[in-house]
C-alpha cells in the first residue's frame, strides 16, 4: 500500500508562486512470504479447530452424553444410577455403596475372578474376598453372618467358631470328619436313620461332667472296638437297667477248683438287682457272698 501523495504549498512574504515539498512514500502491513506464511497459519487454525469440534460432537454422540450423565449412566446429587443395560469397568472402581434395583438382583461378572477389597484409613487391605472360575477365597479377621432378622448364623475368627441356629445339619454322605474334639450337648440322627460315632485308627472317648446319656428311641446300641470297651463311673454305679442282660462269651468256671478258676470270675446278680464280680471258686453261690 502507498500513502496518497500530499502535496504542501507554502507561501513566503513577496511570493505568489507555490512551492512543491518533495514527496515521501511510507509502506504497512506484510509482504512477501510472511504474507503466505501468516495467511497459511490462520488457514491451518481454522482446520484444527473444524476437526476438534467434529470429533466432540462425534464423542458426545457416541458416549451418550446428556444433561443428566452419559448414555443410561445417570448422574445425581446421591450417585450414579444405571437405569438399565450393562455395564463395564476396566479398571478398578471405588465405591461407597452399590445397589441394584428393587426388582432386580445385582450380578457380577468377570472372566478370571471378581476381587472385592476392604482398605483403612492408610489404604491397607484389611479384608478380601476373591470369587474365581475355581474357589472361593476369604480374607479377614472376623467372619460373621446373619439372617434377615439380624440374627446370627455363623461367626468365626482365628480361635474358635460358633455356630447361631439350634440345628447343624450334615447331608453328606460319608457324615462329618472332625480331626480334633466335639463338644456339643444334643448329638443325634435323622429319623429312621442309624447314628455312628466311628475312630478307624484311634479310641473314641466320650465325657460329661454330668454323665453321658445314650438313647435309641428303636433299634438297637452297639458299641464295637478291636481291643477293649471300658465303661468306667468314678463317683456312680454303672446301672445296666434292662429284663435281659445276656453275656454269651464269658468263660465259665468248673466247680470249686480254685486251680483251674485262676484269673476267672463270675459274674453274681443279688436279689435287689445289684451285680458284683466275684472270683470263681470263692463263693458256691451269689446268695452266699457278703457283698448281697
Amino acid at each position: 500500500m502507498q500513502m496518497v501523495r500530499e502535496q504542501y504549498v507554502t507561501t513566503t512574504q513577496g511570493s505568489s508562486a507555490p512551492r512543491s515539498v518533495s514527496d515521501h512514500v511510507y509502506k504497512i502491513g506484510i509482504y512477501g512470504w510472511r504474507k503466505r506464511c501468516l495467511y497459511l497459519f490462520v488457514l491451518l487454525l481454522i482446520v484444527i479447530l473444524v476437526v476438534n469440534l467434529a470429533l466432540t460432537i462425534w464423542i458426545l454422540r457416541v458416549m451418550w452424553f446428556n444433561t443428566e450423565g452419559m448414555g443410561l449412566l445417570q448422574v445425581h446429587s446421591d450417585g450414579v444410577k444405571l437405569e438399565e443395560g450393562e455395564s463395564e469397568f476396566l479398571f478398578p472402581v471405588y465405591a461407597k455403596e452399590i445397589n441394584s434395583r428393587e426388582d432386580n438382583s445385582l450380578l457380577v461378572h468377570s472372566l478370571e475372578n471378581v476381587t472385592l477389597n476392604a482398605r483403612n484409613e492408610n489404604g491397607d487391605v484389611t479384608g478380601r474376598i476373591s470369587v474365581g472360575p475355581k474357589e472361593a477365597q476369604g480374607h479377614t479377621q472376623n467372619l460373621l453372618i446373619n439372617s434377615h432378622n439380624e440374627n446370627m448364623l455363623f461367626t468365626a475368627d482365628g480361635e474358635q467358631a460358633v455356630i447361631g441356629p439350634d440345628k447343624l445339619r450334615v447331608t453328606g454322605p460319608d457324615g462329618a470328619l472332625f480331626q480334633h474334639s466335639v463338644e456339643t450337648p444334643l448329638l443325634r440322627s435323622e429319623h429312621f436313620k442309624d447314628l455312628r460315632l466311628e475312630s478307624p485308627t484311634r479310641s473314641l472317648s466320650m465325657d460329661a461332667p454330668k454323665g453321658v446319656h445314650i438313647k435309641a428311641l428303636s433299634g438297637n446300641i452297639e458299641a464295637a472296638s478291636n481291643m477293649d470297651v471300658i465303661l468306667q463311673s468314678i463317683d456312680g454305679l454303672l446301672v445296666l437297667d434292662a429284663l435281659t442282660v445276656r453275656m454269651p462269651s464269658l468263660p465259665l468256671s468248673e466247680g470249686n477248683v480254685p486251680g483251674n478258676a485262676q484269673g476267672l470270675y463270675e459274674v453274681c446278680v443279688c436279689p435287689s438287682g445289684k451285680v458284683f464280680l466275684s472270683k470263681a471258686g470263692v463263693a458256691s453261690t451269689c446268695s452266699e457272698n457278703q457283698e448281697c
